[in-house]
């Protein structure tokens, strides 16, 4: 009978959770949060670089990959600094993931070469890069010392962003994500005063993303989307951002997907993107996220293609909690009329996700996954999810759900040698709390 306290507790935790969020969610949807003026369309991304001069900065650090530079990528904005008289500096050796010791790197460039702002060019690991420069380079801190809410008490450097890709959303984000190499695991800055100053969509930039990127990128706008409309924090400013996400990506993603020099869908999945990350700054991600940092933190998955392997699993199982959120996406998805019973609405949007990863060729599993590894990875998200960052996720997990969960992800040659090695699955209760014994109880 020893196990009855535990799933008293887990279900009155799973309560207590959910009350909290939807309390907190009343309090965040009240505060104001700085958005960046945004340039939009071919040529956005000049355009910013002549804004920029206009505001008396001396000496910029550009902040980028190898990638984008030597595709030659910064010639628009680059020229247009020099043109307004601002001199500029490439730290062009950012990497996925965004690791502490290249920024520590950045960091240093920009001292020694005395810059006063930053502009940020590529996708979410140089964005991400740049606000953690912003912070460090301000508040002479260790990195590891600025992850969580607020721990910079001086306001960073100012931050410039150009997205080459559409599916981060940090040009208007209040968070940093980077990776411990020594922990293997993500580190999270949030700080209102991150958010970027100015920001350029311009589809230009995004021609020539190979299709493979297109689609994880894309998902994951469309994960923030989804996540900040079925948490417990959404509210009628971030819901509008979300449904908008939504209709974008399955209007455009797919198009971007197989004809990368599309503009229209170009443009359109950036302003998606850009939508995403304003709903999900204000009503934060979930279990989604929590997962796929684990899985980018120990195997440097794409952050993207991590959230798009879990989104299928994380939605079937809120499901329940979410009928009548989903029913909505659906709509605006334009997968159905909103006469429909919503359980049949949720259901189609369900099986849309799973149609769009498959279109895309999102893989079903997560190749370098391995069971020995799955209770450490649960157990981080887990504590992600509840105590480090305080997802207001809707459907309370443990951690043995959440370790089944990831396992639908092992690839099926592992998944046949674990087989016997596993406990039985366990049943859940309405609130996610876990159980596996008297079915009364449980009911």
């Amino acid at each position: 009978m020893s196990l009855i306290p535990s799933i008293i507790s887990d279900a009155v935790f799973a309560r207590g959770m959910g009350s909290l969020m939807r309390g907190a969610g009343m309090v965040t949807r009240f505060l104001p949060l700085p958005q960046p003026t945004l340039l939009v369309g071919p040529g956005s991304s000049a355009r910013l670089g002549q804004a920029i001069t206009g505001f008396g900065h001396e000496k910029i650090l550009i902040v980028t990959d190898s990638v984008v530079s030597r595709l030659g990528l910064l010639k628009g904005l680059t020229d247009a600094i020099t043109a307004g008289g601002c001199k500029y500096v490439v730290f062009d050796e950012i990497t996925p993931d965004a690791p502490i010791p290249l920024i520590e790197k950045g960091i240093a460039c920009f001292e020694e070469h005395g810059c006063d702002a930053i502009v940020a060019v590529g996708g979410g690991s140089a964005m991400d890069a740049a606000k953690a420069i912003a912070v460090a380079v301000a508040n002479h801190k260790p990195l590891r010392q600025l992850a969580g809410y607020f721990k910079g008490l001086r306001n960073p450097v100012r931050v410039y962003a150009v997205p080459t890709t559409a599916g981060t959303g940090s040009e208007v984000t209040v968070a940093a994500v980077i990776s411990d190499p020594d922990s293997h695991k993500k580190l999270v800055m949030v700080d209102t005063r991150m958010v970027p100053k100015m920001a350029a969509l311009d589809p230009e930039l995004m021609t020539g993303l190979p299709p493979h990127i297109t689609a994880a990128t894309g998902i994951d706008a469309l994960t923030h989307a989804v996540e900040s409309f079925v948490g417990n924090w959404a509210c009628p400013q971030s819901d509008s951002m979300a449904l908008s996400a939504v209709a974008l990506i399955f209007e455009n993603l797919r198009i971007a997907y197989n004809d990368g020099k599309n503009l229209v869908a170009r443009e359109n999945m950036a302003l998606a993107s850009t939508y995403a990350g304003l709903a999900f700054t204000r009503a934060n991600v979930g279990y989604v996220h929590a997962i796929a940092h684990q899985f980018g933190g120990r195997y440097h998955t794409p952050h993207g293609l991590a959230n798009a392997i879990m989104l299928p699993h994380v939605l079937k199982y809120s499901h329940p909690a979410i009928i009548g959120r989903l029913a909505k996406l659906a709509v605006r998805a334009n997968l159905g009329h909103a006469g429909a019973s919503e359980d049949e609405l949720a259901q189609k949007f369900l099986d849309a996700v799973d149609e769009l990863n498959r279109d895309l060729g999102i893989p079903a599993y997560l190749e370098s996954l391995r069971e020995e590894d799955i209770p450490e990875l649960a157990a981080a998200a887990c504590r992600e999810a509840h105590f480090d960052m305080i997802y207001p996720v809707p459907r309370y997990m443990t951690q043995a759900i959440c370790e089944d969960l990831i396992r639908q992800v092992l690839p099926p040659a592992s998944a046949e040698t674990t087989t016997e090695k596993k406990t039985p699955r366990r049943r859940t209760t309405d609130d996610g709390a876990s159980c596996n014994f008297i079915l009364v109880f449980c009911e």
